[in-house]
């Protein structure tokens, strides 16, 4: 990753930068902006600039001179100096300074994107890059069990880091094994007992076959079963494994549930390998067992239900929901679906929520079912964390890396939902910053005049008059930009903004119709039914009915 530090003072050359930087080397750069000298020595203090981009021409400290000063305090990093002038002078200087190179605006994005590549690869000069693997052993010189821990999260939560688990497998010496991913889920684990009880298990496990072992994930652990035979059985592994769980249930205690995956060999499956066994776990008898995913078709047509179930239940529907809403930056659609889910959650498990807590199996029962609605709520936190990885590679949270413990030791069904609303705030505020970052200056314009004029007809052509380029060249950029056309990205805004007005406000239908640019409520009902499956009536109703469900 490379640190860019664009300095102009003009707002509109750092945004004509930054996209073109971002636009091509997004998964390789960070940007820096300042608007003078001053803020980018400040910059340059604070963080570990590569690049930078300096006008020669700004109030206060010209850029010769910030270059000069900066050049001082940090002599590696490599300057791309800007001017309006093609002036011998100014380039004969910049170039006594020690920068790269000497570029005219307006800047052409053809030589910008030169000028990095050139600029990259004179800083890796500079620095003497380290090799990947040197890296990777640095950070493996721990204790194993916290490597092997480290490796099944990057193979659970990063399905881009195939080098990196390579390395991992190399330093275990288990890079030409085949293996299989086990999931196990343990009744009546708490945070008093759960480092105990994973030494325990590690040492079981591994007394019994070699096995990289996870620490637990609330009530859940994840195993790598290396798989040592040339010519692996599939019946053999079967039986080694139901061994390693007759012991595990045997010394641990009864009721555990097991999912085992395919035999695989192929690295860049491990992500989905570790799925398979999670969706074989998901099959289960609550009261326990094992299943193996190569062998699904062989279990009863119930057992095989469960997960069919699940999939189209409506708590999996609303999760899916809260993800797409987290993806657009909806933070009100975030909030009332993640209502919509805990209501759902405690609702599928309340009959044995509300037991009687005297006897023994009803402590165990209402343990259990608290487990599930936290593994729940623990599975939306790491899907929107690597959503959010996704859009936003720099991506980094305390509150993640806390997810796990605070969830372990939290029992309160309301607190759990507002930590979780909490994070994908976090994350919905991630994801929203870099797309600004990313959009196009014009798209940037357009979006400003959608949103002032949402109340109001207009057309495309208005759209492009208003930003000062033709309704042609504005209908190709913003498909290129939104993934859409002008017209549906419109239709979209005015459906969500009608959405949160029917939820927000007591405004009637007709009023609401106006409200968002359209004459014909009729027009409005029929659309927004396509969408949300549900006419405006029947969505305000069924909105008021979750509100009065979930107390709020």
């Amino acid at each position: 990753m490379f640190n860019i530090l664009v300095t102009d003072d003009e707002q509109i050359v750092i945004d004509s930068l930054s996209y073109i930087i971002s636009k091509n080397f997004s998964d390789n750069t960070k940007i820096f902006t300042a608007l003078s000298g001053t803020e980018a020595i400040e910059i340059v203090m604070k963080e570990n600039i590569d690049i930078i981009f300096m006008d020669i021409n700004m109030p206060g400290l010209s850029g010769l001179e910030t270059v000069n000063v900066i050049t001082k305090l940090k002599p590696n990093i490599v300057f791309v100096i800007l001017s309006a002038f093609d002036r011998f002078q100014y380039a004969q200087e910049a170039i006594t300074l020690g920068a790269y190179k000497y570029i005219t605006k307006p800047v052409n994005r053809n030589v910008v994107i030169e000028t990095i590549q050139g600029a990259i690869k004179l800083v890796e000069e500079k620095k003497g890059k380290l090799s990947a693997d040197l890296e990777l052993h640095k950070k493996l010189d721990l204790v194993s069990p916290m490597i092997e821990n480290d490796f099944i999260y990057a193979c659970i939560f990063n399905n881009e880091t195939a080098p990196e688990l390579d390395s991992y497998l190399e330093y275990f010496n288990l890079s030409e094994n085949p293996w299989v991913f086990c999931c196990f889920e343990f009744p009546n684990i708490n945070s008093k007992n759960q480092y105990d009880t994973y030494l325990k298990i590690h040492e079981l496990l591994n007394t019994e076959h070699r096995c990289l072992v996870s620490s637990f994930m609330l009530n859940r652990i994840a195993v790598f079963f290396p798989i040592f035979s040339e010519n692996p059985n599939q019946d053999e592994i079967h039986e080694q494994i139901k061994k390693i769980y007759t012991i595990l249930s045997y010394n641990i205690g009864s009721g555990i549930r097991g999912g085992v995956s395919s035999i695989e060999n192929d690295k860049q499956k491990l992500q989905s390998s570790y799925k398979e066994a999670l969706d074989a776990l998901s099959r289960c008898n609550n009261a326990g067992d094992l299943i193996f995913a190569s062998k699904i078709d062989e279990y009863t047509e119930e057992t095989q239900n469960v997960q069919k179930e699940k999939d189209s239940s409506p708590a999996t529907s609303i999760f899916n929901q809260i993800i797409n809403k987290l993806c657009s930056g909806d933070k009100n659609g975030i909030k009332t679906f993640l209502e919509i889910f805990t209501t759902e959650l405690s609702s599928s498990f309340s009959e044995a929520m509300q037991t009687n807590s005297q006897g023994p199996e009803n402590i165990a029962n209402h343990n259990n079912s608290l487990n599930k609605i936290k593994n729940s709520f623990f599975e939306l936190i790491v899907t929107a964390n690597n959503t959010t990885k996704q859009i936003s590679k720099e991506f980094k949270s305390e509150m993640f890396d806390n997810a796990f413990s605070i969830l372990s030791s939290e029992n309160d069904i309301k607190m759990i939902k507002e930590f979780t609303l909490k994070f994908l705030s976090e994350c919905s505020d991630s994801i929203l910053s870099i797309k600004q970052q990313q959009e196009n200056p014009i798209i940037k314009k357009v979006l400003i005049y959608i949103e002032e004029n949402i109340s109001q007809e207009f057309s495309l052509e208005m759209a492009a008059d208003a930003v000062g380029v033709s309704s042609f060249y504005l209908s190709k950029l913003f498909r290129e930009e939104k993934g859409e056309t002008f017209i549906n990205f419109v239709s979209e805004k005015r459906l969500e903004k009608a959405r949160l007005m029917l939820e927000e406000t007591e405004l009637s239908i007709k009023e609401i119709t106006a409200s968002i640019g359209y004459n014909d409520q009729n027009y409005f009902s029929r659309i927004f039914k396509n969408k949300y499956g549900l006419s405006p009536k029947e969505y305000r109703k069924s909105n008021q009915s979750t509100i009065n469900l979930t107390g709020n």
